[in-house]
């Protein structure tokens, strides 16, 4: 029987890497339902290709679009945020691939959940802002989650079979296309400059979050939830390479690490074929072309939306989420050219520590929290 996937973000990296992949074994795959935020056209593409049950538009006002471009094919097609939560509870699908971009990937997460849907989850921001809740919701329903994320696919293949606890997680990082620019020189940059990432391809927002490190310490946040562990159990280590996508270290020392190419396929078909491997057409790691490994620590002060991170998720409480929201205002407002790059961090710490602070949120709490720290953030940039 196929694996019948509800595909959410189809339209970004992600969701057209999976793409890739369910159209490489047809045989065990099955796309029941596309979704995307605002490109109707490249979903009304891929949906003309696939012919899934169904598709999602997020934004209402592209619905009239979509569904005359569908309008020769029994395609059903929804719009708005509740249809992308009845989508992933049908009772047609097995697994959900969140590769929804954001603080919008909260809610199909926690409807996949309450459904009991398997999820292979590459919108970390799910564990970012709600994470203890999210964790919970799977034990209570025994939904299993399947990182997607490269650095915590690996993290996950390296104790696939391991008894014993983590004592460390060596989470790697490529220190994004600034690594080594002098500080003076970061108050200056682009937003063209900061998405030119030296050895991924991904998308806009992701890009400038791996060039803050903010990327980073939201993968610490997520490896702390999805793993079981201590903020003090999460060290980061910049490996410019990417070849070593993290490592996890024992209690007798010994480190186990996941080591590949810098492409996402190999991450996302592991999720969906989990526990089995299956033969790949993409390209493989050559040793002997590889120059070296090198490792050093990272710069907390010339990047610290790393430090923040970790400064909140020891806080706790609802201070990730107001974390999140100021993120996604500034990355928007740098994108658009109406701030700095070092605005970028100045807007995140500003915004924690105004934010309103919550030791036990519910949902609720979680969706105030986010229209709270968005105004913050908004007023701290006078937008």
């Amino acid at each position: 029987m196929k694996q019948r996937i509800a595909l959410l973000g189809s339209t970004g990296s992600i969701g057209r890497q999976t793409l890739d992949i369910v159209q490489a074994y047809s045989e065990h795959f099955e796309i029941v339902t596309l979704t995307a935020n605002r490109n109707w056209e490249l979903l009304a593409s891929q949906a003309r290709a696939i012919e899934p049950d169904s598709v999602v538009i997020a934004d209402k006002s592209h619905y009239n679009a979509l569904k005359e471009a569908l309008s020769d094919l029994p395609i059903k097609v929804y719009a708005g945020d509740d249809a992308l939560q009845q989508v992933v509870a049908n009772s047609q699908v097995d697994t959900v691939v969140n590769a929804l971009v954001g603080y919008a990937g909260l809610a199909p997460t926690v409807a996949a959940l309450e459904a009991g849907k398997k999820l292979a989850l590459a919108n970390k921001e799910s564990l970012v802002v709600a994470g203890e809740l999210v964790m919970k919701l799977a034990a209570e329903k025994r939904a299993p989650i399947v990182p997607i994320d490269s650095e915590h696919s690996a993290i996950f293949q390296c104790l696939v079979g391991e008894t014993s606890p983590i004592h460390k997680i060596l989470l790697t990082a490529s220190g994004g296309p600034f690594l080594h620019t002098p500080a003076k020189e970061l108050e200056h940059v682009t937003a063209s400059e900061a998405l030119r990432h030296p050895n991924w391809e991904m998308g806009a927002k992701i890009t400038i979050d791996s060039a803050t490190l903010l990327n980073k310490g939201f993968e610490v946040i997520e490896a702390r939830w999805l793993f079981g562990v201590d903020a003090e159990q999460i060290e980061v280590v910049v490996h410019p390479q990417s070849v070593i996508h993290s490592m996890v270290e024992f209690a007798d020392g010994a480190i186990k690490a996941q080591l590949g190419t810098p492409d996402m396929h190999l991450p996302i078909q592991y999720a969906l074929t989990f526990p089995y491997r299956w033969e790949t057409t993409q390209p493989r790691f050559n040793f002997s072309k590889c120059s070296g490994f090198s490792f050093e620590q990272p710069d907390t002060e010339r990047f610290p939306a790393l430090q923040l991170a970790f400064e909140a998720l020891r806080k706790g409480g609802n201070c990730c989420c107001s974390l999140n929201a100021a993120n996604e205002v500034a990355v928007a407002a740098f994108l658009g050219g109406r701030i700095g790059f070092r605005d970028i961090p100045r807007t995140l710490e500003y915004t924690v520590e105004k934010a309103p602070y919550i030791a036990q949120p519910t949902l609720e709490d979680y969706r105030a929290s986010d229209a709270e720290a968005r105004n913050l953030a908004q007023t701290f940039l006078h937008l």
